[in-house]
C-alpha cells in the first residue's frame, strides 16, 4: 500500500470503531502516537487507550490530503454527534507500516 493508502486504511479502520486489532496489523510494534489528549510510545500502548474508550459513531470528511514516498498528510472534517472538527494527521511510514502519527486539532471544538 502507498502511504496514503494506508493512511486512509486507518481512519476509515478507526471510524468504524469495532476491531482495533486491525489497526494495529497497519502500525510498526514501536509506532508513535501524538495528540491534543494523548501520547505513547508503542503500538500495544495506543491499542490499548483504543480499546479503553473506543471511537464511537464516528466520521470523516476528507478535505485535503498528500502523499510523498515515506509519508502521508490528511486535513479532514471528523464528525460524530454533536461534534464537527477540522483535523489533520500526518502518518510517517516505515517498512510498509505506519510508524508514527501526529494528530492536530483545536481541542476546544471538542468540548
Amino acid at each position: 500500500m502507498t502511504p496514503l493508502q494506508l493512511a486512509t486504511e486507518y481512519l476509515d479502520l478507526f471510524c468504524e470503531g469495532s476491531d482495533m486489532e486491525k489497526i494495529r496489523d497497519l502500525l510498526t510494534e514501536d509506532c508513535r502516537f501524538e495528540g491534543p489528549f494523548f501520547q505513547s510510545d508503542s503500538a500495544s500502548e495506543y491499542i490499548e487507550s483504543l480499546k479503553a474508550d473506543p471511537p464511537k459513531e464516528c466520521a470523516y470528511d476528507l478535505v485535503r490530503a498528500f502523499e510523498d514516498e515515506g509519508s502521508a498528510s490528511i486535513f479532514y472534517r471528523f464528525r460524530k454527534p454533536g461534534v464537527s472538527a477540522l483535523m489533520a494527521q500526518l502518518f510517517e511510514i516505515k517498512d510498509g507500516k505506519i510508524d508514527r502519527i501526529l494528530l492536530v486539532f483545536d481541542s476546544a471544538d471538542l468540548s
